[in-house]
C-alpha cells in the first residue's frame, strides 16, 4: 500500500455490501508460501497447524455468490498486483447463524466478533461523520450562486477497520476498508442519573444498529428503514474515504475521473453516485455539469439482477424523510435525463415513463438500477446469456438510448487460489507435480492436463484424492447431524443459496421421486442400482416464507428417506446447516455431479459452478447463466443440460397458465 501511496497511480475502489471472505489464516500462509513453515514452527511447539485453522470462526460479512465474487475479485486483485481497495461494512452479528429445529431453519446471531478479529486493524484515526433525516436550505454563496445545504437531523460516526488481504506469492497486500456504525454520544451520563436507564444508551443502540445485521428483515418499514440507513452510511464513509486520499495530492477536481475508479457491485452502493454529486456541488462549490461529468467518468455498475421485479427500489417518502438532499438530486439526474431521452424520442410518452428514475407507483419509488446506469460510464452483465438479456430485455431502452458500447459483459469468476490450492491441497499438488504451478495465476494452464487423463497412474492418483475428500466430508456430515453416508456412493450435492428460481424444490421432488421407484423395486433390482447421498445447503432469508418451506420439506423427506429400511441403504439425504465458506471447501471437492437448475435465464451467472468442475465434479445444469460458457470450455459431453431455454420459458408459462396441460405422470404420483 506505502508503494501505491508513492506511485500515486490511479486506483480501483470496489464497493459491495458483501465480502464473503471465510478463514483468511490458511488463505493467507498460502499466499505468503509460509504454510509449510508455519506448521514446523507449531509443531515445533506442540501445536498442529489444522487444528489451529479450524479454531477461526468465518468472517461473518455476507451471505451469497455476490459476497463470495467480492473477495475472489480482491483476492485476483492482489494477486495482479493492482492499486485497488475494497469497501463494506463490518457487521456485528453477520447475517444469521443458521440451526435446523424440527426441520425448520431457525436464526440466531452470529457472535463472530466474540473474541476479536486478528485478521482487522482498527483504524481509529479514520472516522467520519454520516448525517441521516434533517432539513435541506437554498442560500447564495459569495459567489451569488444559488447552494443548498443539509443540516440537522440524526449524526452517527463511522469507524474504519482494514482487512488485509496479501498477493499470491508477491510483494503485494490489499486492504478492505469495513465501516462499523458507532454514536456520536456514547452514553448519556445526566439521564442514567434521573433513572432514564434505556434512554441513556438509546443513541447507542440506535447508532449501533446500522452495522448490526446484513440484510435486516424488510417485511416491515422499520427493516426497510434500516436497510437504506444502511446503505447511505457504506456510501457517504466510503467516499470521504476516497476524497481525503485524492485531496492529499494537491490535484484539481478535473483530475478526479484519472485518479479513482468505482465499481458498484450490484444496486447496493448506487446512493454513492448521488452522494458524489451532493459532494462536489454542496460543499466543493463546482457547477451541476462539472460535478455530474465527473461523476460519470467515475462509477462503472456491475448488475447482477435478471428478473425485472427483482430490481431494488425505495419508496420516495422514506427517502424524502431519511435523505431530503438526496431526493431533491435524484430528481434533477432525472430531470435533465429525461430532457435528454425526450429529445432522442419526441412524444413518446409510455418510453419515459419506462425509463424514469422515478417509479410512478403509489407511492412513487426510486429505481436505483436506472440510476444506476444513467450515472455510471460502463454497465456489465456477468455472464454471456445474462448479458444479452441485459441488453435486449431488462435494460433494452437504455441501449437504446446510449448505445450498445455502454453495455458490456463481464463473466463472473473465482480464485483458484482459495478453490483448489486450499480447498482441494492434494488435488492442487497432483496438478503441480504433472504440469507445474503455472495454474495459480492462469487457469488456462490447465489444458495441460488433457495429454494426462487417459494415463491409468494419473487416473488412480485423481480417485485416491478424490476418495479422501469424500471420506472427509462424510466424517463432517456424521460430526454435524449422526447421519452416517457411504463414501462409495455418488454424492449429488447442490449447495447455495435457497431460492425459488434456484429450484431446490424442483430437486427435492426428484428425489422423492426417486425414493418411491426404490420401493417399488424388488430386493435384487434394488441391488443394482447406484447409492446416492443427496446434499443440500443453504440459507433463505429471514422472511422467505416459501424458501424456508423448502428447507422443511428437504427435512422431512430426508427424515422419511433415511429412516426406510427397505431404501436407505441405496439413497441417503442429507442437509448441511449453517453453509459457508470453510464448509464449502470440504463439500465442493467431494462432490461427484452438483446441481446447477435454475429456471433458464434467471441465474444472472453463479460461480459456485466453476467451483464444483475445477474440482473434478460433473454439473447437471440448465442451459443458464455461467453453465452455458462452462459448457463451452468443458465440452457439451462434459456437462449434463437439460430443461427448457431461455426464450422457450415464457411459453411454457404462458400455456401452464392458460390451458389445461396434462401434469407430468411422475410428477403427480409424486405429489
Amino acid at each position: 500500500m506505502q508503494t501505491h501511496t508513492l506511485r500515486d497511480p490511479k486506483r480501483v475502489y470496489y464497493m459491495s455490501l458483501e465480502f464473503l471472505l471465510g478463514r483468511s489464516l490458511d488463505n493467507a500462509l498460502l499466499n505468503l508460501q509460509l504454510k509449510n513453515k508455519y506448521g514446523q514452527a507449531l509443531n515445533s511447539l506442540g501445536f498442529n497447524l489444522e487444528d489451529l485453522i479450524q479454531e477461526e470462526d468465518d468472517a461473518a460479512l455476507g451471505n451469497g455468490g455476490l459476497g463470495r465474487l467480492a473477495a475472489c475479485y480482491m483476492d485476483s486483485l492482489a494477486c495482479l498486483e493492482y492499486p485497488a481497495w475494497g469497501y463494506g461494512l463490518r457487521y456485528t452479528y453477520g447475517i444469521f447463524k443458521q440451526r435446523i429445529v424440527d426441520g425448520h431453519q431457525t436464526e440466531f446471531p452470529d457472535y463472530w466478533l466474540n473474541f476479536g478479529n486478528p485478521w482487522e486493524v482498527p483504524r481509529l484515526d479514520v472516522v467520519y461523520e454520516v448525517r441521516f433525516y434533517g432539513q435541506c436550505h437554498k442560500y447564495v454563496d459569495a459567489d451569488g450562486s444559488v447552494r443548498w445545504k443539509w443540516d440537522g437531523g440524526d449524526k452517527v460516526q463511522a469507524v474504519a477497520y482494514d482487512v488485509p488481504i496479501p498477493g499470491f506469492n508477491n510483494q503485494t497486500c490489499l486492504n478492505i476498508r469495513l465501516w462499523s456504525s458507532k454514536p456520536k454520544k456514547q452514553f448519556d451520563l445526566g439521564l442514567f442519573n434521573e433513572g432514564n436507564y434505556d434512554k441513556s444508551v438509546e443513541e447507542q443502540q440506535r447508532a449501533e444498529n446500522i452495522t448490526s445485521v446484513l440484510y435486516p428483515n424488510d417485511n416491515h418499514m422499520v427493516g426497510k428503514e434500516l436497510r437504506l440507513k444502511q446503505q447511505y452510511f457504506f456510501v457517504c464513509a466510503t467516499l470521504k474515504d476516497v476524497i481525503r486520499r485524492f485531496k492529499k495530492t494537491n490535484r484539481p477536481w478535473a483530475d478526479f475521473p484519472d485518479q479513482v475508479a468505482v465499481q458498484l457491485n450490484d444496486t447496493h452502493p448506487t446512493l454513492g453516485i448521488v452522494e458524489l454529486q451532493r459532494r462536489l456541488v454542496d460543499i466543493e462549490g463546482l457547477e451541476w455539469d462539472e460535478a455530474w461529468e465527473i461523476v460519470t467518468r467515475v462509477f462503472a455498475f456491475t448488475n447482477h439482477t435478471v428478473l425485472p421485479e427483482a430490481l431494488e427500489t425505495w419508496p420516495v417518502p422514506m427517502m424524502a424523510h431519511l435523505l431530503p438532499r438526496h431526493l431533491a438530486i435524484i430528481y434533477d439526474i432525472n430531470l435533465f435525463f429525461l430532457q435528454k431521452v425526450e429529445a432522442m424520442f419526441p412524444n413518446d410518452r409510455d418510453r419515459l415513463r419506462r425509463m424514469s428514475i422515478i417509479e410512478e407507483s403509489s407511492p412513487q419509488r426510486v429505481r436505483m438500477a436506472h440510476l444506476a446506469i444513467v450515472g455510471s460510464h460502463c454497465v456489465n452483465g456477468v455472464a454471456a446469456l445474462h448479458s444479452e438479456l441485459v441488453k435486449n430485455v431488462i435494460f433494452k431502452d437504455f441501449v437504446d438510448f446510449y448505445g450498445a458500447d455502454k453495455f458490456t459483459n463481464v463473466t463472473n469468476g473465482i480464485t483458484p487460489r482459495r478453490w483448489l490450492n486450499q480447498a482441494n491441497p492434494q488435488l492442487a499438488s497432483l496438478i503441480t507435480a504433472t504440469i507445474g504451478d503455472g495454474w495459480s495465476k492462469d487457469l488456462t494452464e490447465l489444458a495441460k492436463l488433457k495429454a494426462h487423463a487417459d494415463k491409468p497412474d494419473f487416473q488412480k492418483k485423481w480417485m485416491a484424492i478424490k476418495k479422501h475428500n469424500k471420506q472427509r466430508l462424510a466424517d463432517l456430515i456424521r460430526k454435524q447431524s449422526g447421519i452416517v453416508v457411504d463414501p462409495e456412493s455418488l454424492f449429488d450435492v447442490q449447495v447455495k443459496r435457497i431460492h425459488e428460481y434456484k429450484r431446490q424444490l424442483m430437486n427435492i421432488l426428484g428425489v422423492i421421486h426417486r425414493y418411491l421407484a426404490l420401493k417399488r423395486m424388488t430386493p435384487a433390482a434394488r441391488a443394482n442400482e447406484v447409492k446416492r447421498t443427496v446434499i443440500f445447503g443453504g440459507k433463505a432469508a429471514p422472511g422467505y416464507y416459501m424458501a424456508k418451506l423448502v428447507i422443511k420439506l428437504i427435512n422431512n423427506v430426508a427424515n422419511i428417506v433415511n429412516n426406510d429400511p427397505q431404501t436407505r441403504d441405496y439413497l441417503k439425504v442429507v442437509y448441511i446447516f449453517d453453509y459457508n465458506v470453510s464448509l464449502a471447501e470440504i463439500i465442493i471437492p467431494a462432490s461427484d455431479i452438483s446441481q446447477h437448475i435454475s429456471t433458464a435465464g434467471t441465474e444472472a451467472s453463479g460461480t459456485s459452478n466453476m467451483k464444483f468442475v475445477l474440482n473434478g465434479g460433473l454439473i447437471v445444469g440448465t442451459v443458464d447463466g455461467a453453465n452455458i460458457e462452462i459448457g463451452e470450455e468443458i465440452g457439451d459431453e462434459n456437462i449434463f443440460f437439460f430443461g427448457a431455454l431461455a426464450h422457450e420459458v415464457d411459453d411454457i408459462r404462458h400455456a401452464q397458465r392458460y390451458r389445461q396441460v396434462k401434469m407430468d405422470a411422475h410428477l403427480e404420483v409424486v405429489l
